[in-house]
């Protein structure tokens, strides 16, 4: 299996290798504009809800648990650093949410959010996915980290199951960047260029996120929960609200409830 020889690299470099997969996954997502230019509304709304329950399940399994663990072998009660790197994550996105110029993928433009900027749609459509696609990588890279470390609750088989499971909700966001700009009149390379460049700040951030908990262990607990709480700010801040909004929002929450049970059976069974 690939990632078996994989074992014995760096955490950084697994990290980068990740990170390039979730941005592949991304593409791919966004490649589907040179074969479909008007997409569905309900296929859009379920996807975006799939993605939200990847990230929920995610956020719990691949991070909170592990920061727990390892907050009481340090001695700390074992929710401190869990729940003052949760908050700490939330509210960053939040600050970053306020302002960076971006709109939701499915909102019309007068709902642009962030400071005033007069950048055009496509640009701003990249901005509101790379602005979560910084804790997906983050989340990616420490959880290698946290492998190479021997953290409790963390293996390599954890990080490589929440690889695949950002990789498989990184494909809707591919998508939800991609279709509607297509949709709009917007040539199928241009269309799809915008909808890859969203992601690719998630090797960056992978390595980054590797890098800092190896080298400053006793941060790690609270990266972790950084990651978390800003992954679950962008759930409810925009994935669970844009997959509502079309009309499908039984459809929506079925699909959340499918990624959030794919992404507990991954990280369960693999890690």
């Amino acid at each position: 299996m690939f990632w078996d020889g994989l074992a014995d690299a760096s955490p950084v470099l697994q990290a980068l290798l990740a990170g390039l997969f979730t941005w592949s996954a991304t593409a791919a997502g966004a490649a589907l504009v040179f074969v479909r230019r008007h997409p569905s509304r309900r296929l859009l709304d379920v996807a975006l809800g799939f993605s939200g329950g990847v990230m929920l399940a995610a956020s719990y399994w691949s991070l909170l648990a592990p920061a727990i663990a390892l907050g009481a072998g340090a001695g700390l009660p074992g929710w401190l650093p869990a729940a003052l790197g949760f908050l700490a994550g939330g509210l960053t996105l939040g600050a970053l949410d306020k302002l960076l110029p971006h709109l939701h993928p499915l909102a019309p433009p007068a709902e642009v959010e962030g400071l005033p900027a007069s950048w055009r749609r496509s640009t701003l459509l990249v901005m509101a996915i790379t602005l979560h696609n910084i804790p997906e990588g983050l989340a990616v890279g420490v959880a290698f980290g946290a492998a190479a470390l021997g953290v409790p609750d963390a293996s390599l088989a954890a990080a490589v199951a929440l690889t695949i499971g950002i990789g498989l909700q990184n494909f809707p966001e591919g998508m939800a960047v991609a279709l509607p700009l297509r949709r709009e009149g917007v040539s199928a390379k241009r269309a799809f260029l915008a909808g890859q460049a969203s992601a690719l700040v998630e090797p960056v951030a992978a390595i980054t996120g590797a890098a800092a908990v190896i080298l400053m262990r006793p941060i790690l607990p609270y990266a972790l929960a950084f990651a978390a709480g800003a992954m679950v700010f962008v759930v409810v801040e925009e994935l669970v609200p844009e997959s509502q909004r079309g009309g499908h929002g039984d459809l929506a929450t079925i699909g959340l409830l499918v990624g959030f049970t794919v992404m507990m059976v991954l990280d369960v069974a693999l890690g």
